[in-house]
C-alpha cells in the first residue's frame, strides 16, 4: 500500500552503487555457503587444480578460498570488484556459456555486505591486493604471494545485520558449506579439495579432504564417489552412458536395494554444475518408480552434457535451476537411460544388504523377560497350508504342494550358476542355495512376487484391455488444460484411457483401462494434469495400472507356508537369474540375500 498522500506524485529516484550491490547480494548470497559456491566457481573457472576453503563460525566470521589458479593483475583486481565485470563472456551471446560464473555480480556483491579482500598473481606478474569493506573500495596494494588468489571474506552480513538473523546455527551453516563443496567436487575430479574448520585458531580441523583422481572418465569419477559419498555406494552403482539427439548422461545410479529415507544422495549437474533442478530431480524419481517404494528415494550421480545453446543456466542468479530447450528429451534420456541399465542389472542385489545380514546374525545379550519376537509374516494354520495353490508355484509348476519334506536333488552344475543350486527349505518360505564361494537365502515369496509381476506388466503392454463407458464422462476444464489434456491422447488410449473434446474446455473420457476397474474420471485427469505442469509430462495412469498388477502379483505368488519340492526351488532361482530387476521385490524390498564364505566364517571367529 502507498504511504504517500493520495496526491502525491512517487519519485523515481536511481540508486547508488552500494543499495545495488546489496540488492544483488540478496539474490546470489544467501549464506555463507552460497558464498563459497561463488568463490570456489571462481577458482575452477581459473583453472585451478587445488582449492583450500577454510571458515570460522559457520563462515559467518570468516570464509578463506585459496587456490594455484592463472590469478589477476594489479590491474584486473578494481575491475573484479565492479558490477557485471567478466572474464567469462564478452556478452554477445548469454547461451554460449563454457564456464561456472559469467554474471560479474559475485564479488561485488560480497564486498558489499561483508569485509572481503582478494590477494592474486598472475604468470609473470608481481603479486597486489585490494580489499573492499561494505561496498566501500580500498586502494591496489603490492603483496607477497606465490602463485594464484587468495580471497577472504569476514564478518558476512555486517553491512545488512538484518539479514544475520536469517542465518542458522554454526553447525548447520558448516554443514551446508560441506554439502556445496562435495558437490563441487563430484563436478571436478581432477582437483584437489580441502575444507577446514578454523574457528579455534590455527591450522583448524580438517572437515573434507580429496586428492585429485586419475584416470578415465568413469575411472576418475568413481574414485572421487568413494570418497564424497562413500564406497558401499559404488560399489552398489551401476554406471550410466547414454546419448540421444545432442545430449549425453553419465555418472552412476545405485540399485534399487541401496536406497535412502531422503533424497540425501541424489546429485545432479548439467554441463558439471551442479543444479537443484525440480524436472530433473523428477525424471530421476520416474525412473526408479517401479522398484522402489514411496518411501525410499534412490542414490544416483549424474551428469547431463550437451550444446550450451540447448540449455539456458541463466534463468536464476544462483544458477542452481536450468531450462532446456527441449524438456522431454532430457528427461526422457534419464528415465531410458536408468531403466535400461537397472533392467541390465539382472537380479543383482546392493551388498549392503549381505553386511546388513552379517551384523544381524551377530548374537545380543537377551534382556530378561524378553517380548517374544514378532515375525514379518504370520504363519497360516494346517488346513490353510494344506489347501491349493494353483497361482503359487513358479513358471512351469503349477500343481498343488506336497506336504512332505523331500531330498533336495540338483544338477552338480546348478552351484555354478550365480544364485547356485537350491539344498533346503525353512520356515515354508526361505530357500536355501548354495553357490560356489557361499550360500544364498531367498524368500521365496517375495521373488515370485516380483518375477509374477514382471510377466503381468509384459502381458499389460501388449495389450492393455479398455473398458467402455456406459455413459461417457464429460469432466470440465480450462480451456488450456484440456488442450495439453489433449496433445496427450494418442498416448493415454495406448493406455487404455479414451478422451475426446467436448465443445470449449470439457473432454469427454469414453474409454477407461479394464484393470482399474471403477474410475473416478475427473480425479484422474487432474492427477494427470498436475503432473504435466510439474514435470511435462505424465507417468500417472502407468503407475496406477502398474498399482493394480503389484497388487494382483502379491496375490498371485508364492504363500509362506508353501513347501516347494527341489525342482520348484531350482526353478524359481533359474527365473530369477533370467528376470531382470529380480534382485528386488515390487516394493524396492531385497529378495535374496548372498554371504560369501568368509562372510560366514567370521560369524564363527574363523578369520
Amino acid at each position: 500500500m502507498n504511504s504517500q498522500a493520495p496526491n502525491m506524485r512517487p519519485v523515481i529516484r536511481q540508486l547508488d552503487e552500494t543499495a545495488i550491490n546489496r540488492i544483488a547480494a540478496g539474490e546470489v548470497v544467501e549464506r555463507p555457503a552460497s558464498a563459497i559456491k561463488e568463490l570456489v566457481e571462481n577458482a575452477l573457472d581459473a583453472g585451478a587444480r587445488r582449492v583450500d576453503v577454510a571458515y570460522s563460525q559457520g563462515g559467518k566470521a570468516l570464509i578463506r578460498v585459496t587456490d594455484d589458479g592463472c590469478g589477476m593483475t594489479a590491474d584486473d583486481l578494481p575491475l573484479a570488484l565492479s558490477r557485471h565485470a567478466t572474464s567469462k563472456i564478452d556478452g554477445s551471446d548469454l547461451l554460449n556459456i563454457h564456464t561456472f560464473g559469467f554474471r560479474g555480480e559475485a564479488l561485488p556483491s560480497l564486498g558489499a555486505v561483508g569485509r572481503l579482500s582478494i590477494t592474486s598473481r598472475a604468470q609473470g606478474a608481481e603479486a597486489a591486493t585490494i580489499a573492499v569493506s561494505g561496498g566501500r573500495l580500498g586502494e591496489v596494494r603490492p603483496a607477497a604471494l606465490g602463485r594464484g588468489t587468495v580471497v577472504e571474506l569476514r564478518d558476512l552480513f555486517f553491512a545488512t545485520p538484518a539479514r544475520l538473523k536469517f542465518l542458522r546455527s554454526d553447525r548447520a551453516e558448516a554443514m551446508a558449506i560441506a554439502d556445496v563443496i562435495k558437490r563441487l567436487a563430484m563436478a571436478e575430479p581432477g582437483v584437489s579439495f580441502t575444507l577446514r574448520d578454523v574457528t579455534d585458531g590455527g591450522e583448524g580441523r580438517l572437515v573434507f579432504r580429496a586428492d585429485a583422481e586419475t584416470g578415465d572418465l568413469f575411472e576418475a569419477l568413481r574414485g572421487r564417489l568413494s570418497r564424497v559419498i562413500g564406497a558401499d555406494f559404488t560399489a552398489n552403482a551401476l554406471p550410466i552412458d547414454a546419448e540421444r539427439d545432442g545430449l549425453r548422461l553419465t555418472g552412476y545410479a545405485a540399485l534399487p536395494t541401496w536406497s535412502r529415507g531422503a533424497a540425501v544422495a541424489q546429485f545432479l549437474f548439467v554441463n558439471g554444475r551442479p543444479v537443484l533442478d525440480r524436472m530433473l530431480f523428477g525424471a530421476l524419481r520416474a525412473a526408479y518408480m517401479d522398484v522402489l517404494s514411496r518411501d525410499r528415494h534412490p542414490g544416483a550421480v549424474l551428469f547431463l552434457d550437451c550444446d550450451p545453446q540447448l540449455v539456458d543456466v541463466n534463468v536464476h542468479p544462483a544458477k542452481s535451476e536450468v531450462r532446456f530447450r527441449d524438456p522431454g528429451l532430457a528427461r526422457g534420456l534419464i528415465v531410458s537411460a536408468l531403466r535400461h541399465a537397472l533392467a541390465g542389472a539382472g537380479h543383482r542385489a546392493s551388498t549392503t544388504v549381505a553386511e546388513a545380514t552379517v551384523e544381524a546374525l551377530r548374537p545380543e545379550p537377551v534382556a530378561e523377560q524378553a517380548a517374544p519376537r514378532i515375525y514379518q509374516m504370520d504363519r497360516p494354520s494346517g488346513p490353510a497350508i494344506s489347501r491349493s495353490f494353483a497361482f503359487q508355484a513358479p513358471q512351469g509348476f503349477a500343481e498343488a504342494p506336497t506336504g512332505r519334506v523331500e531330498p533336495v536333488l540338483t544338477e552338480p552344475e546348478a552351484q555354478h550358476r550365480p544364485l547356485g543350486a537350491a539344498r533346503a527349505q525353512v520356515h515354508e518360505n526361505y530357500i536355501i542355495a548354495q553357490t560356489e564361494t557361499g550360500i544364498v537365502i531367498v524368500d521365496a515369496h517375495a521373488a515370485h512376487e516380483r518375477l509374477v509381476y514382471e510377466r503381468l506388466k509384459q502381458q499389460a503392454r501388449d495389450r492393455i484391455a479398455a473398458q467402455a463407458l456406459l455413459i461417457p464422462e464429460i469432466v470440465e476444464l480450462a480451456q488450456d488444460e484440456a488442450a495439453r489434456l489433449l496433445d496427450l491422447a494418442p498416448d493415454l488410449a495406448r493406455l487404455g484411457l479414451t478422451v475426446e473434446p467436448f465443445g470449449g474446455g470439457a473432454v469427454a473420457v469414453r474409454e477407461a483401462p479394464a484393470i482399474l476397474g471403477r474410475v473416478d474420471a475427473t480425479a484422474l485427469l487432474r492427477d494427470i494434469l498436475d503432473e504435466i505442469a510439474d514435470q511435462g509430462t505424465t507417468s500417472t495412469l502407468t503407475a496406477r495400472i502398474d498399482a493394480i498388477l503389484s497388487r494382483m502379483a502379491c496375490h498371485g505368488s508364492v504363500r509362506t507356508g508353501r513347501q516347494l519340492r527341489a525342482e520348484e526351488m531350482n526353478a524359481l532361482l533359474r527365473e530369477m537369474e533370467a528376470t531382470p530387476l529380480s534382485g528386488q521385490c515390487n516394493h524396492g524390498r531385497p529378495t535374496y540375500v548372498e554371504l560369501k564364505l568368509t562372510d560366514i566364517e567370521r560369524l564363527f571367529g574363523r578369520t
